[in-house]
């Protein structure tokens, strides 16, 4: 087991890593932007280094300041956290050329699936049904082409794509060469890469997604689905396991198609494999993201399984001690994202507790909200014994939850959580849009 790991983030997602350590008996190393020297997960860390100034590209985006900062400290594993580094195959083979391990997957797996288009092709190949597709397009009039034959609408996606940029939806022909050029342009900026492909638009979906684990050996099991329909701009707002939608069934199927994807690639560590499920019980292969997702808490609560811990486990090559059939899980899970609509400072913080609910955030009384970073504050969950227990917990907690001084939509999550729809589980990823919130 390693003795020291560098978090090369920020953030809650920082001090869950850290808390996760500490646990486990491993010293840590924090590293910050000089915005962020008094966040709370250096106060955690048991060493602190400064990688650069506040904007990502200076600090933690710096694989080279990283790389520096493992090495002077005596670290001997990074683990990325989601976001930043963390889908960055490039950053994966220096830790691997320094001697430094990369808890996450090997750096090949991360390119093949960080290609999007590729990916599909992989998928398919492997038995795993996908969206009617392109593959990369060359050009705008190759995607009106490509449309034509999937017939409109369609959307335009960012072969390394993620977090909802690059896409753009196209109802018709005459609408394709804007869309191509702002997508193609949104990707190059986001990722560095403008290649794009195009995907049938299926209306009336769900967006429901399985993690799994997968160890050196090539074990590989499903810790059950996350629903994740709820969404604005693209973003995951809230989430919940399991899936009113998904039923003994269905979740074999995903969770065999799930475990067909990670071996077809070779996956090892925490990965999650996303779907799209229609009103009629197909499903299709998404995207599989090769990195800890920010809902990972969700399946926490209802399997009793600590992903992160399993993730510096397997990095240090320790075998999964469990079978697919020693997983269960119980329960009724929501987590809710609290995000900041401005930046400003925390002048007042009250945490709603109980049994079984969960805040994580680096939130402190006097936390100043930067505006280099994302807009998330927080994550709020709970676990109760079935979905109505579940999101009149839920409901509670969030209004007991008082983050004064920073706007935050604390009150459009209770909106979410009253609306008759939501509370009947019959809701699909155009939910945000059709209400009002």
């Amino acid at each position: 087991m390693f003795s020291k790991i560098l978090v090369a983030n920020r953030g809650e997602i920082a001090v869950r890593i850290i808390r996760a350590c500490k646990e486990m008996g491993i010293a840590t190393v924090a590293v910050y932007s000089t915005i962020d020297k008094e966040s709370l997960h250096t106060a955690l860390a048991d060493e602190c280094c400064c990688i650069g100034g506040a904007e990502p590209s200076e600090s933690y985006l710096n694989a080279n300041s990283i790389i520096s900062a493992a090495l002077a400290t005596g670290a001997e594993a990074i683990h990325p956290g989601y976001g930043f580094l963390s889908e960055s195959a490039e950053f994966a083979a220096m830790c691997r050329q320094y001697g430094l391990e990369f808890i996450g997957p090997d750096p090949e797996t991360m390119i093949l699936m960080g290609d999007k288009s590729k990916a599909r092709e992989v998928m398919s190949g492997a038995g795993v049904p996908v969206v009617p597709g392109s593959g990369l397009l060359a050009s705008a009039e190759e995607a009106e082409r490509e449309a034509e034959s999937l017939g409109y609408p369609v959307m335009i996606k960012s072969r390394a794509g993620g977090g909802g940029k690059g896409i753009r939806i196209v109802n018709a022909r005459e609408d394709m060469d804007k869309a191509y050029a702002i997508a193609s342009e949104e990707s190059r900026a986001a990722f560095g890469d403008g290649g794009l492909y195009a995907e049938k638009f299926l209306r009336r979906v769900k967006h429901v997604e399985i993690q799994i684990l997968a160890d050196e050996e090539g074990n590989t099991i499903c810790l059950a689905e996350r629903e994740c329909s709820i969404q604005k701009n693209n973003q995951k707002l809230l989430e919940e396991s399991p899936s009113p939608a998904v039923g003994e069934a269905l979740r074999s199927r995903l969770m065999e198609a799930a475990a067909l994807a990670a071996r077809a690639v070779k996956y090892r560590n925490a990965g999650t494999v996303e779907f799209l499920l229609d009103d009629e019980g197909n499903y299709y292969f998404m995207e599989m993201n090769v990195r800890l997702q920010v809902e990972h808490g969700v399946t926490e609560q209802i399997t009793g399984i600590d992903i992160v811990k399993w993730q510096i486990r397997i990095a240090a090559g320790v075998r999964l001690d469990m079978k697919q059939e020693d997983v269960s899980f119980s329960g009724s899970s929501i987590e809710c994202r609290i995000n900041a609509s401005a930046t400003g400072r925390v002048s007042f913080l009250h945490v709603p507790g109980g049994p079984r609910v969960r805040f994580d955030s680096a939130l402190w009384t006097g936390y100043q909200a930067p505006p280099h970073y994302d807009a998330l504050l927080g994550k709020l969950m709970v676990h109760a014994g079935d979905r109505e227990e579940a999101m009149r917990k839920m409901s509670a907690s969030l209004c007991e939850l008082v983050i004064d001084g920073v706007p935050n939509n604390i009150g459009e999550q209770i909106a979410i959580l009253a609306d008759p729809v939501f509370r009947s589980g019959d809701y699909y990823t155009d939910f945000m849009e059709e209400g009002e919130f």
